[in-house]
């Protein structure tokens, strides 16, 4: 995939933004990229991938960690599944799935909460237990993640990465994108508050074993940008524009309280002003966007043609930086420049 490069000075606010954070949280590394009217109008890279004497400057095949951006790749692995029926709804309680998990814990817990942070659960594995009743609060918890990874694997016999390699990685010709279990050189470090430097970290990956996920800045992008066009490049649909729609509206439970950030498919969505979530107030509705702790930020702004991404390498918030209100800022400052 690749799209015309058509550099302009109309974002420079959102440049200044990325290098005012790049200040502040512990990096050594980081990278802008803007698509507006289907056009690259900013790319920038900064500094270099980790803080090695030796270390190899940041640049256009440079992947970052993107933590829990991989959500939205799992999230679209689930709209896939429904709009293929091999979940018939995301009403449907999770036990009809999972029936070993336990019944009394779990019970009244829906694919929709789940996918929305609205379980109420927390734990791991035998240690699961219940904060709150579903749907009442929002969580950021990874035990919803974990279950959504293994009813997609159950119904479809394929592992997430699987799904997406098949459905979008290699129609798009997609090489900077996946899961890594070992270092290779375009692979960034991870800098910690601490100022501890982490060659790989790894979590749970989509199909059980230890890995993360790493993408460059332009392809990351580039899943924006196929988000924003509905699936639909080159006057090409390359999935079914059903499966985009699932997964970027509005899911979230009717009877979540009004100041707690709405989700649709893992992704944050801009629907009633709520005084907790993580999209810009000036960043319209319908917008959409997925965060990651390194401070990885996608922002697809369909009103305005517009997908925004920001990559570091850090991790951890620093004594005096606010990742909320940065995050915030960003959407709002990439409003500005509109």
């Amino acid at each position: 995939m690749n799209l015309n490069y058509k550099p302009n000075n109309t974002f420079t606010l959102v440049l200044e933004h990325i290098n005012n954070t790049f200040n502040q949280v512990a990096c050594s590394g980081s990278a802008l990229v803007i698509i507006h009217n289907d056009s690259i109008v900013l790319e920038e890279y900064i500094g270099k991938q980790s803080k090695e004497p030796d270390a190899r400057t940041v640049q256009q095949d440079t992947q970052f960690h993107v933590a829990s951006v991989r959500k939205s790749y799992i999230g679209f692995a689930v709209a896939f599944a429904v709009h293929n029926r091999y979940i018939q709804s995301i009403d449907d309680l999770v036990l009809n799935y999972l029936p070993e998990l336990d019944g009394a814990i779990w019970k009244g817990t829906t694919i929709r909460h789940l996918l929305t942070h609205t379980h109420g659960l927390n734990g791991k594995g035998d240690g699961t237990y219940r904060e709150y009743p579903v749907g009442q609060n929002w969580t950021y918890r990874q035990v919803g993640v974990e279950a959504l990874t293994k009813i997609v694997k159950r119904v479809t016999e394929k592992t997430i990465s699987e799904i997406i390699h098949e459905q979008v990685f290699t129609p798009l010709g997609f090489h900077q994108s996946d899961w890594y279990a070992q270092k290779n050189n375009k692979l960034v470090d991870l800098i910690h508050r601490e100022e501890e430097v982490h060659a790989l970290e790894t979590s749970e990956s989509v199909d059980g074993t230890k890995m993360n996920m790493y993408v460059s800045a332009r392809e990351l992008a580039f899943w924006g940008y196929f988000h924003l066009k509905q699936g639909n490049l080159n006057g090409k649909q390359i999935v079914p524009i059903e499966i985009i729609q699932l997964a970027t509206s509005l899911q979230s439970p009717h009877t979540l309280a009004g100041d707690l950030p709405r989700n649709g498919f893992l992704w944050f969505v801009q629907g009633i002003p709520a005084k907790k979530s993580e999209i810009g107030q000036t960043v319209p509705l319908g917008s959409y966007q997925i965060l990651g702790y390194t401070t990885v930020t996608l922002l697809v702004i369909p009103q305005e043609n517009i997908v925004a991404v920001r990559m570091f390498n850090s991790v951890g918030s620093p004594e005096g930086y606010d990742y909320l209100a940065d995050v915030r800022s960003f959407g709002d400052r990439v409003m500005e420049c509109v």
